[in-house]
């Protein structure tokens, strides 16, 4: 690659006391060679801010040190500002994966467990602003519920349906008892939770990713792209990442089991936080946004197109069924060996 960043970089990489031969593009990551050795220069949008550095200093005083380092620049300052962009270097790791991707996401787990136990706290909430989060989540999962109810009723009249209209009445069973699950689980959630007044909430890593675990030449792992941090429920980093490697051709997906074993071992969910997990992963939505698209959709449509949205998200659905399932017969062997036998 010819080196035609240099004089964007030239002004930044100054502060750092470093001299660039040859510059590589990585998306927003830029990988330096230097008089000094190679590094990882990242850029991001300066609107979005350096609240992430807070978090991650949060971290290290908190004793958790798997995460790429920032560097400093002469001045003490962990980030520059350049025109519209933010700038901030760190080593260059290989990112060679010792077990593959398996094995990889099982670190990734582990680690990110950890990271939850070092920054966990319990935070206040009230009583009301339990009602409106289950007011307002039950509202809108039952208004697609109903929906869906009358979508299927448009198909059922017509004499022949399309391929898609015929796909979505095969499917709707089974798209109508995830959305069952999903609201009984939640009313479990707020029937045990309604009294209380406390919640526990981590640092959350806000944009999980295998991409975003990157091993040294030791083989250790270490998390990098904090840009979306925050104090969050850990259920915001568990549930985009298994939406996102779910969202694939139906399997048994034993592995993502292996996953949260490892995950579950370091930082086990509570009753509670279990159900509104469950709800959440269960919950068809995204099925109900492929079939809402289409019936609001005029008839210049690709048929194709849709058919094709409608059997992925099926295939979504089916592969995190077995998941849930999966889930729920551990949670009851759990709750057998708990209950002393008379």
């Amino acid at each position: 690659m010819e080196n035609q960043y240099h004089s964007e970089l030239e002004k930044v990489i100054r502060h750092y006391g470093l001299e660039i031969s040859y510059v590589e593009k990585h998306g927003r990551v830029f990988k330096l060679y230097t008089d000094k050795g190679e590094f990882a220069l990242k850029r991001m949008n300066a609107k979005n801010g350096i609240d992430f550095l807070y978090y991650v200093q949060t971290l290290y005083q908190r004793g958790y040190n798997r995460i790429v380092p920032i560097y400093p620049c002469q001045d003490g300052r962990y980030a520059i500002l350049e025109g519209d962009s933010l700038y901030y270097l760190m080593p260059w790791l290989e990112n060679k994966e010792r077990d593959g991707e398996i094995g990889k996401n099982v670190d990734l787990f582990r680690e990110l467990a950890r990271m939850h136990t070092l920054s966990v706290r319990e935070v206040p909430i009230t009583k009301e602003e339990r009602q409106e989060h289950y007011d307002r989540t039950s509202s809108r999962w039952e208004s697609e519920q109903e929906a869906l109810l009358l979508f299927i009723e448009r198909c059922e009249r017509q004499t022949y349906m399309s391929p898609f209209q015929l796909l979505f009445s095969t499917f709707y069973s089974e798209i109508y008892g995830g959305q069952r699950y999903a609201l009984a689980k939640l009313k479990d959630w707020f029937e045990k939770t309604k009294e209380e007044t406390k919640a526990r909430s981590v640092i959350i890593h806000g944009k999980l990713s295998n991409e975003h675990y990157l091993y040294d030449k030791s083989g250790h792992g270490f998390f990098s792209n904090f840009e979306h941090a925050a104090i969050s429920s850990p259920l915001h980093d568990l549930l985009p990442f298994l939406d996102r490697t779910l969202s694939t051709h139906p399997k048994r997906f034993d592995e993502s089991l292996k996953w949260l074993d490892a995950y579950f071992r370091y930082f086990p969910f509570n009753e509670e936080e279990m159900l509104l997990f469950l709800s959440y992963l269960a919950n068809p939505g995204p099925i109900f946004r492929v079939v809402e698209k289409y019936f609001s959709t005029g008839k210049e449509k690709s048929e194709m197109k849709f058919v094709t949205q409608l059997q992925r998200q099926y295939w979504r659905m089916k592969n995190i069924e077995y998941l849930v399932m999966q889930l729920e017969e551990i949670e009851k062997r759990k709750k057998e060996q708990s209950t002393p036998s008379e």
